[in-house]
């Protein structure tokens, strides 16, 4: 399980360090279980750049990954993966911020 909790804006080097973390595990085990997102709001990205590293993680990730949690109060995280989950693999779910406890137990293989 991966769990990402950002601070701040996203960078395009986040994603590439988020992918030399799972890329290795995927390559040992083919998948990761479950991919935790912690963020009380939406940071955004600080660059376009960031968006298309966004996007290229979704696309070479998305079949290799079976459940994403969000844990927010966003408004715009809470809509996103209802449309993520139209054109990617992994189930999703959104549990409200305090709610993390019942997240990690969701993403866990039962």
């Amino acid at each position: 399980m991966l769990i990402v909790a950002p601070k701040e804006a996203l960078t395009a080097e986040d994603f590439r360090a988020i992918s030399s973390t799972v890329d290795p595990y995927i390559g040992e085990n083919g998948k990761l279980t479950g991919l935790l997102l912690e963020a009380t709001s939406f940071p955004g990205w600080d660059s376009l750049g960031a968006v298309i590293e966004h996007m290229k993680f979704v696309r070479g990730h998305h079949r290799k990954i079976e459940r994403v949690a969000v844990v927010t109060d966003s408004t715009i995280l809470t809509w996103a993966p209802k449309i993520a989950e139209h054109f990617a693999h992994p189930e999703f779910k959104v549990f409200k911020s305090g709610d993390r406890a019942a997240a990690l137990a969701w993403l866990r293989p039962g």
